[in-house]
């Protein structure tokens, strides 16, 4: 047993120091767990932030000005005053995302009660932006409504019947950044995991170096032990690292649950995504080969698995299929603990689920390997 251990350490050593001198891989970690965990959740973001707005006030009376007094920071800027024969102009120059026009005589129709009709002209080139944007102004202008007649007609109950509250709980502001940055970090874990351990196997393979390896007393398994526990060592040491000066440092993210229970199911799950990139090394013959098989796998994975979309509004088949992919569970755990501060006692189907279906890839994968091997030797 000791010589095992010796030999699954000294094996992961050399898979570090292969990585040292490796720049290309070198530059990517680095970049992956820093600028493009930033990068995305600093400018992927679907809410509307500082919108620029213009309004065509045609009426110029109280309850017109009331409108545009009620459009504030931070989702728009100070409303600008627009002329009427100006509003195609600034458009089609893209001036403005949205631009009011206030028909003329709308406070007289609304007190008495006549249809008036408030055009909303969207600039739909960004279009997640000018979606929500067309609903937050639609409900801005009928609360505005509302308090103002109120204020002419106290008597009358302009409201509805029930009046609904909402609270939003762990992340009250909506700031899209707390969330986008741990996604962004989870899903760079995935496409990492699998790219240095794919990319290393497949490196031995074309240098030539697995020969070598099979000339020593070495077993399979103790091959793919260290390449699981050298590279899932390398990413856990930049999980923590980003973690720590990218997403609670740089973005101010607050995290509400416990960072080693977080580690720990990252842990788990860099046994099974590590163990999916060499059963995908296995079955390419090169490195660019190798590379397209892993981002159409890791696509999948990160388009289905949650992170993106949430699992609930997919089909109920893709969700059960879902449940047999590894980064479904991970990205549910994170969510947990990090942004819910769940414990062990929510989240330990999580790390079971992870735990076995990387059981069954490693299984897979050494299996797999074991026949490459025999091919290269045969």
């Amino acid at each position: 047993m000791n010589r095992y251990l010796t030999n699954i350490f000294q094996l992961g050593i050399k898979e570090l120091f292969s990585l040292r001198y490796d720049p290309v891989m070198m530059f990517l970690i680095v970049y992956m767990f820093s600028m493009a965990v930033f990068e995305e959740a600093n400018n992927a973001v679907v809410s509307v932030n500082n919108a620029a707005v213009a309004i065509v006030d045609e009426d110029q009376s109280q309850l017109s000005r009331r409108l545009g007094d009620a459009l504030l920071p931070p989702h728009f800027q100070p409303p600008v005053m627009l002329s009427l024969d100006e509003v195609d102009a600034a458009m089609e120059a893209g001036h403005y995302t949205f631009i009011i026009d206030i028909p003329p005589n709308f406070q007289a129709d609304i007190l008495v009660g006549h249809p008036t009709i408030v055009q909303l002209n969207v600039d739909a080139t960004a279009m997640s932006t000018a979606g929500n944007g067309a609903g937050y102004i639609q409900r801005i202008i009928a609360r505005e409504l509302v308090v103002f007649m109120q204020g002419h007609d106290p008597g009358h109950n302009f409201g509805q019947a029930v009046n609904l509250v909402t609270r939003a709980r762990f992340n009250p502001n909506m700031n899209s950044k707390w969330f986008q940055g741990v996604m962004s970090l989870t899903n760079n874990v995935t496409m990492l995991a699998i790219l240095l351990t794919g990319a290393a196997l497949i490196r031995e393979r074309e240098h030539g170096t697995i020969e070598h390896l099979l000339a020593m007393p070495l077993h399979p398994v103790e091959i793919m032990l260290a390449k699981v526990w050298a590279n899932g060592l390398v990413v856990l040491v930049a999980i923590a690292l980003s973690l720590k000066f990218v997403v609670q440092g740089a973005l101010s993210v607050p995290i509400l649950g416990s960072i080693p229970l977080y580690l720990t199911g990252a842990t788990i799950y860099l046994f099974a995504v590590t163990s999916l990139g060499i059963f995908l090394a296995t079955l390419a013959r090169s490195m660019p080969q190798f590379g397209l098989l892993a981002m159409l796998v890791f696509v999948v994975m990160m388009l289905l698995s949650g992170g993106n979309t949430p699992l609930e509004s997919m089909p109920v088949g893709l969700q059960m299929i879902m449940q047999f992919v590894p980064s479904t569970h991970f990205i549910s755990l994170a969510q947990a603990v990090l942004l819910r501060d769940a414990g062990l006692d929510v989240v330990w189907p999580e790390f079971v689920a992870i735990a076995a279906i990387g059981a069954v890839l490693f299984v897979a994968a050494l299996i797999r390997f074991r026949t490459t091997v025999t091919l290269t030797q045969g």
